[in-house]
């Protein structure tokens, strides 16, 4: 086992409560996972991350945590757990945990003693602060700071109890710890020890790069028509985070072989990025950046921007630029977060839903980094045809909708049309295993509806066509594991003003391969010589005709000497 094992791996995501039922009461759980473990061996990934199944009142569907040490009981218990964990191992696939320790729930006993007096031994363990001066405590406009929260609303709650206010960047029942405490942290390291002395593999930890305030916690500037500051300056990226970062590995990660630590962080830079993935500064393996999945939104949130091609290989090859020599990208177009790919940068139209998933995996999967696979994207998912605002449950949508109709004067249809197509829930709903009712997720009924076309993609049609996403993506998945290039050559961006066409070189040696995707719905061209008679690796279409001229949709692998 070597450092940098994960190259060469490749991560599937697993959102507990929407992909697998056993016990019939309509939410996923960690028997079901247990039940389709042969399905994730099939495909051929090697680490499984499981969003939060710790105990929780589920306002943020899990990301707001009562007991770090426990499994929530909707997913089943530690016993079963463990039984997930030797099943995975037994079958060469390796598990990483949900660490979410930018805040906890305001049910976990650490903000329930924190809350119980301004004299509480935990008082300081989260953000409390009293009203602005002069202001009366509980009045409109007296929160310390102007922030919003991400959820809609303040990012502080008034505790009528002492009087005083507590920091929440995401939703009221989910305060900020306060890193500046070194009690709070040698707890959550005591925790993330616990957690890997049980035999789990590493983390993906949630928010990271917000852990580390700016302490004078200074107003942000208000925008036109906002009601609520952006105060992301005073805590993206702070001024102390590299040091808790580093102090997290040598407390934790040290010592230990094999495991694996990706942070999550909103806003990071590429030059960031570098000095949080090198291997001489000991902070985490890779990091989740958010510029690829976020060059589709306008500066007016509430109004749809097409994707522009050249936009997003820019931000990609600046990416694959910037840590080439030093650290690690990690590659995803979904997660628990994001609408489905095929719908947003693809075309999840009957006719071009499969070669556009297929292009869509063979681009992200050959950029130089860890690529990852939300559930269900292996099957070529797609965006959920939501009716109305009733048909959603994801509390950030619910909240934004709330801010922008009652507050910002906003009309419904408006709000509604960019929550169908970037709203989380799309993400969330059921994973699609049959065409049986409910898609085979359960026998009950299921907490946010299925997608309707489930008759038409699920996993077990797609099992049993050579032909399918789900056995392109093994293609690629093993692609990475037989060509040393794909993992460790280096990365060349192509015709980076070609509006349809996203190609590049990967190059190791003497061995070099050239990888298109056509972004479009109509043939293009690839101008690019050199490749007469190169061998053809992969392709989800017909091979092209004549030249690099390819079919709506297609992406074509080629390899050749050099």
């Amino acid at each position: 086992m070597t450092d940098s094992w994960w190259k060469k791996s490749v991560v599937y995501q697993i959102y507990p409560r929407s992909f697998a039922d056993a016990d019939g009461d309509g939410m996923g759980d960690l028997r079901g996972v247990i039940d389709h473990l042969d399905h994730l061996a099939e495909l051929g990934v090697d680490v499984l991350w499981l969003s939060p199944v710790y105990p929780s009142p589920q306002d943020d569907n899990g990301y707001d945590i009562s007991d770090y040490q426990d499994i929530e009981p909707l997913f089943g218990t530690l016993e079963i757990f463990d039984e997930l964990l030797a099943g995975a191992h037994a079958r060469n696939m390796k598990i990483i945990m949900d660490l979410v320790v930018n805040h906890s729930s305001d049910e976990h006993r650490w903000f329930q003693e924190s809350r119980s007096s301004t004299d509480s031994p935990k008082r300081d363990w989260y953000w409390w602060r009293p009203a602005r001066p002069g202001m009366e405590p509980g009045a409109p406009g007296a929160e310390p700071t102007n922030w919003g929260s991400v959820f809609g609303g303040p990012s502080w709650e008034y505790d009528e109890k002492t009087g005083e206010y507590y920091l929440h960047l995401f939703s009221k029942k989910q305060p900020d710890l306060n890193w500046e405490n070194p009690e709070v942290r040698q707890a959550v390291y005591a925790m993330m020890r616990w957690w890997l002395d049980r035999g789990v593999d590493g983390f993906r930890m949630d928010v990271i790069n917000m852990i580390s305030k700016d302490v004078s916690l200074p107003d942000g500037r208000l925008t036109a028509g906002s009601v609520y500051a952006d105060g992301s300056a005073s805590f993206i990226g702070g001024p102390r985070l590299h040091e808790f970062l580093q102090e997290m590995h040598r407390e934790v990660f040290e010592g230990r072989d094999g495991l694996l630590t990706v942070g999550e962080m909103p806003g990071v830079t590429v030059d960031e990025a570098v000095l949080h993935t090198d291997p001489q500064r000991h902070e985490v393996d890779m990091v989740f950046q958010f510029d690829h999945v976020w060059v589709d939104r306008g500066p007016d949130p509430w109004l749809l921007v097409p994707l522009q091609l050249t936009a997003l290989k820019a931000i990609l090859g600046r990416w694959q630029a910037g840590l080439a020599d030093v650290g690690w990208n990690s590659l995803y177009w979904n997660n628990h977060d994001q609408p489905r790919v095929v719908s947003r940068y693809g075309d999840d139209s009957p006719a071009h839903r499969s070669a556009s998933a297929k292009m869509l995996g063979t681009v992200l999967h050959l950029h130089r980094g860890t690529p990852y696979v939300y559930q269900g994207e292996e099957l070529g998912m797609t965006n959920y045809p939501f009716g109305g605002i009733d048909e959603f449950r994801d509390i950030e949508a619910l909240g934004q909708y709330r801010q922008a109709v009652e507050l910002e004067g906003r009309t419904p249809e408006e709000v509604l049309t960019v929550l169908r197509a970037r709203g989380r829930d799309n993400a969330r709903t059921p994973m699609q295993w049959d065409d049986s009712p409910h898609g085979g997720f359960t026998t009950g009924t299921p907490w946010l509806s299925v997608n309707p076309n489930h008759a038409e993609i699920n996993a077990k049609a797609q099992r049993a066509d050579p032909d399918s996403v789900f056995h392109y993506y093994r293609r690629l998945i093993q692609l990475r594991k037989t060509e040393p290039a794909v993992a460790d050559g280096d990365f060349t961006m192509l015709l980076p003003h070609d509006e349809r066409v996203y190609a590049f070189t990967r190059r190791l040696g003497s061995t070099e391969l050239l990888v298109i995707g056509n972004f479009s719905g109509v043939e293009a061209h690839a101008a690019i010589d050199g490749w007469d008679g190169a061998e053809l690796l992969l392709t989800n279409l017909e091979p092209p005709a004549g030249g690099l001229r390819l079919a709506p949709w297609q992406a074509v692998v080629y390899r050749r000497s050099v």
